[in-house]
């Protein structure tokens, strides 16, 4: 099972979170370019293979900011960790019950997805459930809708505001065009309820799928798309879309590239393959060994016109995979 977190609070993190960096004094570089709109400003191995007070750290799928600037780290084996902004060092580790995913909601709970249900449901500060929001039928796994098991809910952010949820599916539901999948999403009734609103179709590349999404200040996405190849690698993309103007295909059974329906619109920001390797390694074959299998994001600050992010990859607890934080400055206006 996977964990999705994401912070409410956006702008109150993006305020805060100027100084974070990536540890490794090699790594720490400025300004290596992947694309002109995109640049890699270092990379961290520190916490491969690491534990914490008894715990593994790594299966990390997910990232999200506290408003004073730390970090949150979820592991899909149900455990949150608290990392320092500036080190990455944990500072902190709760496990969550029953579910594996987590997010931080303005009042300090926390929205977690899992993607084999799949379920979105509020969890208080010490990991108890709270609360579970509504799915559509036809986003649960077969037989109950069309979803695939390990397949639906691996995004999910808020948009500006904290009144708009927003959960990105991973791979196409069945009858859907294989390169289509659904974000759906959930409007704030008051308090921490949510109910269930709009749903849009996003055209995702050949072969890839969408661990992750985060929603930028004026309200466009950063959405990452991912795919693996034995004995080749890892391929991840990193795309700048927008959903305001898309069709609300909540109501549309079968997307097979009919007429009427416009999908959510993207625009390639980079490959992550062509950005410098800064003296990375790689512990099985990768077209760059920079790569590896990258699962969590979130925005970290602004600077200078762009925004900071930081990527995490999902080890998966394997010895050819290696737990990463990928520093990011990227560009979204020309």
């Amino acid at each position: 099972m996977r964990l999705r977190t994401v912070l409410a609070t956006l702008t109150a993190g993006l305020a805060a979170a100027t100084c974070l960096t990536a540890a490794g004094p090699a790594n720490a570089q400025e300004n290596h370019a992947c694309s002109p709109s995109v640049s890699l400003q270092g990379f961290s191995d520190a916490l491969d293979k690491t534990t914490y007070r008894g715990t593994f750290v790594g299966n990390l799928s997910a990232l999200a900011q506290n408003p004073d600037g730390s970090l949150a780290a979820l592991s899909d084996r149900s455990s949150l960790f608290g990392l320092d902004a500036r080190t990455l060092a944990p500072t902190s580790v709760v496990p969550l019950a029953d579910e594996n995913g987590t997010a931080l909601d303005r009042d300090g709970t926390r929205l977690v997805t899992s993607e084999t249900e799949p379920s979105v449901r509020r969890y208080s500060r010490d990991g108890r459930i709270l609360d579970c929001l509504p799915v559509p039928d036809a986003l649960r796994v077969a037989p109950a809708g069309r979803a695939v098991s390990n397949g639906t809910f691996e995004g999910l952010t808020l948009l500006p505001g904290d009144r708009t949820l927003l959960a990105s599916t991973e791979y196409a539901l069945s009858g859907d065009s294989a390169g289509i999948v659904r974000f759906q999403t959930w409007k704030r009734t008051g308090g921490d309820h949510f109910r269930l609103a709009a749903q849009y179709a996003y055209p995702v590349d050949a072969g890839l799928g969408v661990p992750e999404v985060q929603a930028t200040p004026d309200g466009r996405l950063l959405v990452l798309e991912r795919g693996f190849t034995a004995g080749v690698g890892n391929t991840v993309r990193l795309y700048l879309a927008d959903p305001r103007r898309a069709t609300d295909t909540s109501g549309v059974g079968n997307l097979t590239g009919q007429s009427g329906v416009h999908l959510i619109g993207k625009t390639l920001l980079t490959d992550i393959v062509t950005c410098p390797t800064l003296g990375a390694t790689a512990g099985q074959p990768q077209p760059n060994p920079l790569l590896d299998n990258i699962e969590g994001m979130v925005i970290t600050g602004r600077s200078r016109g762009a925004l900071r992010v930081l990527l995490v990859s999902d080890d998966n607890q394997n010895t050819a995979q290696t737990t990463r934080f990928y520093r990011l400055r990227i560009r979204t206006t020309p």
